[in-house]
């Protein structure tokens, strides 16, 4: 189970991370929208399990590749903005949520 400051972490890298893709999700990611749905930190704050919905869910993997590479200046971007709450900014690492996918794909199977 999760505490509070543990939960607090996680949302405030979540509200960062999404503004980062927001302002460089164009240049960066071009024709896909990039939504941060949820982000997991471990107890020690070293780690942040940071889950992504892309859309459109076309060659999710290569734009998944192609986030985990642009890791490092997204977690110096993150690092620019939460200097003052964090002491030490966690790696990231990111994973695919496909829980819409999933979502659209039980509504299309209950319409039949």
């Amino acid at each position: 189970m999760e505490g509070t400051r543990l939960q607090k972490v996680g949302r405030l890298i979540q509200k960062e991370l999404s503004e980062i893709f927001q302002r460089e999700g164009a240049a960066r990611f071009p024709g896909k929208m990039l939504t941060v749905t949820q982000v997991r930190v471990s107890p020690d704050l070293s780690v942040a399990k940071v889950y992504v919905s892309i859309f459109p869910s076309t060659d999710t993997d290569k734009t998944l590749e192609h986030i985990r590479d642009n890791s490092k200046f997204l977690r110096g971007e993150l690092g620019k903005r939460v200097r003052h709450q964090l002491r030490v900014i966690p790696e990231l690492t990111f994973f695919i949520d496909d829980s819409l996918d999933y979502i659209e794909k039980i509504d299309q199977l209950l319409k039949e």
